[in-house]
């Protein structure tokens, strides 16, 4: 069962950045997805970035593109969120997902498809 460890979360001020690390427990080997998802209070989860473990491939939500970007070091089993030019409205709890993938080369940013996930890491933006 892997086990993922979420960080980098904090207090910044509008217009600030952030980076989020996910440590997964062990080595992404074959077709493994990871992505970040946040939860505002009193809103569903949403979907913000993913990315396929072999090559890197990424699929980043419409609305955060341009100021969210995932990344990956396979070495240190670990995913990034970078978060730039944060607001107020990025406030929530942020979490990362892991999955298998059965092929294919672009990971969805769905809550449906990801059954492992961390505990989160709580993110305020103040204006």
């Amino acid at each position: 069962q892997v086990q993922l460890v979420e960080s980098g979360g904090g207090s910044v001020q509008t217009g600030g950045s952030l980076r989020l690390s996910c440590k997964a427990s062990q080595y992404a080997d074959g077709n493994v997805c990871m992505a970040w998802f946040r939860q505002g209070p009193g809103q569903e989860r949403e979907g913000l970035a993913s990315i396929y473990s072999p090559t890197g491939r990424t699929n980043v939500l419409k609305s955060v593109k341009g100021r969210f970007a995932i990344s990956q070091d396979s070495a240190e089993n670990t995913v990034y969120l970078q978060m730039n030019n944060l607001k107020p409205e990025d406030t929530a709890r942020y979490h990362c997902a892991w999955e298998r993938t059965p092929g294919g080369t672009m990971c969805p940013i769905a809550v449906a498809f990801y059954e492992t996930w961390g505990q989160g890491t709580e993110v305020n933006v103040s204006s």
